[in-house]
């Protein structure tokens, strides 16, 4: 069963990613997922290697950004893959069936591309300006996820990301989504999670 809140971590160095995965897990987090730009490949791995141990301990779902190889040598959940990564299909053949396949789509086209290729869900955004990611794409807000969701149908997990905060939850996920990622906020105060928890399992029930 796929978590409806994933944690994407955040921190200017490798360091930071670690202590701020340790409290999300002590947090009660459910899904972390390991975001590492611009760093040497070498630094990524050992850094994932750190924090494969950190969620197994809080028996956390782990997933990797970008380096599905790097999640296949750490033995991790699973892999998010940007639009600009690797084809999902050729990383299901080399990670095989147990391993969770996300991919990023910012319109209906992307989401079509990634449901043939059989992800397990995808990351739909971003829901508004963030500043974690360089080149955004155009904000869908509330009505794109409406949107986007009744032409789509109820088939592969969406999880709404970017610039999620908590008076958001409710309405994204009343538009049909899945879930959410959250970085910032979360970051922010690690105890949002329960909160943040706590809405969706709300929301869900209203829905």
């Amino acid at each position: 069963m796929l978590s409806k809140l994933h944690y994407i971590s955040q921190g200017k160095t490798s360091q930071d990613h670690l202590r701020n995965i340790q409290k999300a897990c002590e947090n009660g987090a459910a899904l972390v997922q390991l975001r590492l730009k611009e760093m040497a490949i070498e630094t990524i791995l050992e850094t994932a290697k750190k924090v494969r141990e950190i969620t197994s301990h809080f028996k956390v779902k782990l997933i990797i950004n970008d380096h599905y190889k790097i999640a296949k040598a750490v033995k991790a959940d699973g892999v998010h893959l940007g639009k600009t990564d690797a084809c999902p299909l050729i990383v299901r053949a080399y990670l095989g069936n147990s391993f969770i396949i996300g991919g990023t789509a910012n319109t209906l086209e992307d989401c079509k591309v990634l449901i043939k290729k059989e992800v397990d869900y995808i990351g739909l955004g971003p829901f508004q300006f963030t500043e974690t990611k360089k080149n955004l794409s155009p904000v869908l807000g509330v009505q794109g996820y409406k949107q986007l969701i009744d032409k789509l149908g109820k088939g592969t997990p969406i999880i709404a990301i970017g610039g999620i905060g908590m008076e958001d939850v409710s309405s994204i996920i009343k538009t049909g989504v899945y879930g959410i990622a959250v970085s910032g906020t979360i970051t922010k105060d690690f105890t949002s999670i329960s909160k943040f928890r706590e809405i969706l399992n709300t929301s869900e029930v209203k829905a």
